[in-house]
């Protein structure tokens, strides 16, 4: 009989632990949606989410019985296997250690390893018997629930709030994971899932890794003739240009082609600020930013207040929607397999984007965003035409430079 007893509160104190733990680890989310849907197991779950303190409680309450009476019916069944013990000291904490090694493992870590694999199928798949023992439970749940409050308000003095459910990243995120796996090819909702997790990653992303590079910005000296303005615009087809004084790490604002026609007689005139952030600045951050201040470009500055770049709302849109053709891309930027095991790529090309086209497994680093970056931080010299750098199953080679950066780069496959 004991045996039996053992077995059961065993079992019962590992489901306990195991729908504690699905429920901490579920994603809320997919349960609200779920319960949306209109599903019958949903249902019950939902009767658990609109007062989940109460429902923790209940498994808790629950599990502590279960213990307790595994505890007694343990004793009885190893009292006459330990007879030759002779000391009560030394039979109490042999008791407790094999007790102990039992619960923990049988009804703590193996029960939540499992129920932590797949949490919100386990609670629907529970679901039925999971109100039954909440029902019994209750009333011992409201016990408890009033004592504590009654101790917390008039003991402590500290007041007690019902928080309401809110839905976090993590669940968002995890959702629109499990959306993609059910997904495949490139569909219409796949793209818009897509979308939704790059707005999701947007503020781990920084300003310096969609930013238009110092290299590639094209900028007027304050004090220039409005001719030379006009023929930047006409040579750049850009419609800002920023604005410096002396040299590019000192740009103090940018002109918009459309005040051209106002017929300013300096630059100065038509000159509007522009915002300055630093390179680590979040790209999420920096989109609300513009919004805000009702701006389309910033200056991106490195740890020195030197020029590292220039940012423009296009480009961090860019991160959440793709590519979008604006002013600062370049037509002649190269993409382009040559065969099964060589490459040809412009120097700007992100190693990210080219190990997604491509499935190369280039390897990515924090340090750098492009295949030029990738080569120089493989290389650490400066490289010159026709240098050619072996790592892995790969080989890169320098196909074009020019005085100051890397142009074109192949890479081919051993």
């Amino acid at each position: 009989m004991s045996l039996t007893i053992v077995i059961i509160t065993l079992f019962l104190s590992a489901f306990f632990s195991g729908i504690e733990i699905a429920f901490v680890s579920s994603n809320r989310l997919k349960l609200e949606l779920d319960k949306k849907s209109g599903s019958f197991f949903s249902k019950i779950l939902s009767i658990f989410s609109k007062d989940e303190s109460n429902f923790i409680a209940a498994m808790l309450i629950g599990n502590n019985i279960a213990l307790v009476i595994f505890s007694i019916s343990m004793t009885d069944l190893l009292i006459p296997h330990l007879d030759f013990i002779k000391s009560d000291l030394l039979l109490l904490l042999v008791q407790t250690i094999i007790s102990t090694i039992i619960v923990l493992v049988s009804a703590e870590f193996i029960p939540k390893a499992i129920f932590r694999i797949n949490p919100n199928y386990m609670l629907n798949f529970f679901s039925i018997p999971l109100l039954i023992f909440y029902f019994l439970l209750y009333p011992v749940v409201f016990i408890m629930i009033g004592i504590s409050e009654f101790v917390l308000k008039y003991i402590f003095r500290l007041k007690t709030e019902q928080v309401n459910q809110v839905f976090s990243k993590v669940d968002l995120d995890e959702y629109l994971d499990s959306l993609t796996q059910n997904i495949v090819g490139e569909t219409p909702q796949n793209t818009e899932v897509e979308m939704l997790q790059n707005v999701l990653e947007l503020s781990n992303i920084k300003v310096r890794e969609c930013m238009v590079p110092r290299t590639d910005v094209s900028a007027i000296n304050i004090k220039s003739s409005i001719k030379d303005l006009t023929d930047l615009f006409v040579d750049t087809k850009f419609t800002k240009i920023p604005v410096f004084k002396e040299n590019i790490d000192n740009i103090i604002g940018y002109v918009h082609s459309s005040d051209l026609f106002k017929k300013p007689l300096t630059i100065r005139s038509i000159m509007l600020p522009i915002p300055i952030v630093t390179e680590s600045f979040p790209a999420n951050e920096m989109l609300n930013a513009f919004i805000n201040k009702n701006k389309s470009i910033a200056l991106v500055v490195d740890e020195f207040g030197g020029t590292s770049g220039l940012v423009t709302i296009e480009d961090v849109t860019e991160e959440i929607v793709g590519d979008i053709e604006d002013e600062h891309d370049n037509d002649d930027i190269i993409d382009e397999k040559i065969s099964e095991k060589e490459y040809l790529f412009s120097a700007r090309m992100e190693v990210d984007q080219i190990n997604d086209k491509y499935n190369l497994n280039l390897p990515e680093s924090e340090e750098y965003e492009t295949i030029a970056g990738l080569f120089l931080s493989l290389n650490e010299d400066i490289p010159k035409q026709g240098e050619r750098i072996e790592f892995e199953d790969k080989s890169i080679l320098i196909d074009s430079v020019d005085k100051k950066s890397i142009k074109l780069i192949r890479i081919f496959i051993d």
